[in-house]
């Protein structure tokens, strides 16, 4: 049951990306190029996506003990502060996000639209995870 509950809302959240725009690579970078052909509609995805996940995120941080639907414990993240690792994350999610259009979720949903070209971001991604593993190992 868990697995078919998680395959209805993977496709929720994918037709959401294509409805909205968000797996388009060329509609993305033209809401990351602010000082050229600017689109602020993703702005409003966004701020939706916000507001809609606000309200529970705020009920499992104020109850450490809520749990799923499925009654599994939800785990949040229990760091606070913004380390290097954080910062350097981020600039390669970003620039990565900058230069293809492209962010994991989208990435996975034009391949089932038939853009097999985002295979070369996937394998990229898969890449980069394994590369992380091994210097997280290490350390």
């Amino acid at each position: 049951m868990k697995n078919f509950a998680a395959f209805i809302f993977g496709a929720i959240f994918a037709l959401g990306l294509i409805i909205s725009g968000m797996s388009n690579p060329e509609k993305v970078l033209n809401f990351l190029d602010i000082l050229g052909d600017w689109d602020a509609s993703l702005a409003f995805v966004m701020a939706g996506a916000i507001l809609i996940a606000f309200i529970p995120f705020q009920k499992v941080v104020r109850n450490p003990q809520a749990k799923t639907c499925f009654n599994e414990k939800i785990q949040l993240p229990d760091k606070q502060n913004i380390d290097k690792k954080l910062l350097v994350g981020s600039a390669l999610f970003g620039i990565g996000w900058g230069i293809a259009g492209i962010c994991p979720a989208p990435a996975l949903t034009l391949i089932g639209l038939g853009h097999f070209q985002s295979l070369y971001f996937i394998i990229a991604m898969l890449i980069g995870m394994r590369l992380y593993a091994r210097i997280a190992r290490g350390q």
